[in-house]
Parts: C-alpha cells; sequence; structure tokens
C-alpha cells in the first residue's frame, strides 16, 4: 500500500467512528426517559392515546375539571392563561373528574361539547378520570403521583376538590400546588407561570 492510500484509508477509518461517537451520543441523549411528572400515558378527551412525554419541555398545569361546580366558572381563567402563555411554552391541560359531589358526571362527548359551547376551550383536555384512591378504585398513575410530591402552596395528599391545580416546570419538576380557591388569572398562580417559563 502506498503511504497516500495508507493515509487516505486513515481518515476513512477516523471519519466513521467519528460518525459512529456522534449517533451513539445522539441516541443516547435522545432516548432519555421523560421526566416523572410526563412518564405516563393517558387518553384525550377523543379517546386517543396520549404521551405525556410529548410535553416535554414545556410548563404544564394540570387541573382536575368539572362541569357542574362553583368553580366551574375558573374554565374562562384557564383559557385566558393558555390564550396568553401558550405561545411561551405553557400547556394547560384539563382532566375531568368526578369524584367530588357527582360534580363531572357526564361523558367525554357531553364534557368536550359543554367546554366548547360554554367557554370556547381549546387547551387540551383529557379522558375522565379518577384522581384520589376510593372504594371504586385507585387514582390513575398521573395523580397517583402528582399528590404523593410534597409541594407548595398545598402538600401532598388527596386532591381535595375540583379544580386544584398543579404546575410542572420545563424539567419535570412538579413546583407549586394550589387549592381550588385560586383563580388562574390570578397574581399568584401567574407569577409561579412565569417564573417556571423563564426558567
Amino acid at each position: 500500500m502506498s503511504p497516500r492510500s495508507f493515509l487516505s484509508s486513515r481518515k476513512l477509518l477516523a471519519g466513521i467512528v467519528a460518525m459512529a461517537i456522534m449517533s451513539a451520543g445522539f441516541a443516547e441523549e435522545t432516548n432519555q426517559p421523560a421526566p416523572p411528572a410526563l412518564a405516563f400515558s393517558m387518553k384525550n378527551i377523543d379517546g386517543q392515546s396520549v404521551d405525556l412525554s410529548k410535553y416535554e419541555g414545556k410548563v404544564v398545569l394540570f387541573v382536575n375539571v368539572a362541569s357542574k361546580c362553583g368553580y366551574t366558572k375558573q374554565y374562562t381563567g384557564l383559557q385566558q392563561l393558555h390564550e396568553k402563555y401558550s405561545s411561551k411554552g405553557l400547556a394547560v391541560i384539563g382532566v375531568p373528574c368526578n369524584q367530588f359531589g357527582g360534580q363531572e358526571p357526564g361523558s367525554n362527548d357531553e364534557i368536550k361539547q359543554f367546554c366548547s359551547s360554554k367557554y370556547s376551550v381549546t387547551f387540551d383536555m383529557l379522558d375522565k378520570v379518577t384522581v384520589n384512591d376510593d372504594a371504586k378504585g385507585k387514582a390513575c398513575p398521573l395523580y397517583g403521583y402528582l399528590t404523593g410530591v410534597e409541594t407548595k402552596p398545598v402538600g401532598k395528599g388527596n386532591v381535595k376538590w375540583n379544580f386544584e391545580k398543579f404546575l410542572v416546570d420545563r424539567k419535570g419538576n412538579v413546583v407549586g400546588r394550589y387549592g381550588s380557591g385560586v383563580e388562574p388569572m390570578s397574581a399568584e398562580l401567574t407569577a409561579a407561570i412565569e417564573k417556571a417559563l423563564g426558567n
């Protein structure tokens, strides 16, 4: 083999090795598991499977919602949050639940129609689920995780009523939990959202 051919072969081999290393690094980077708060598969309100990992890199606000509650009017504020912050990376997610006073008795189709016609909701909505363990069964895995995290200002433990709010930052950390009485557009919640978006 001539010196020139030898050098060409070495360059080719070095290029192949470099590409292999880059490919391995890329695969390792893109195959990281989703953070715990987003490591669940759910169904959306249309019955389609959704991996919550699709929200990685976003700030997420999970809210257990109901159509016949004194707090139902908070749909207006949740939609306002969506319209104000979605372009900056906020995902508002409504999670229907009928555990509190039987105030979400409808089917998914009925819930979707109600939210659309009454409050012009365009943020994402999931399938109706159970958020606390009760005599009828276990909480869905997402809420089993959310309610087990020590948070502020509300600590860990069962959801107490409709329209509790869990705030998850861009890294998938649960950074806030707010009671039903905290309005979506309140200074308290919007400040926490803006802080999470900034990070």
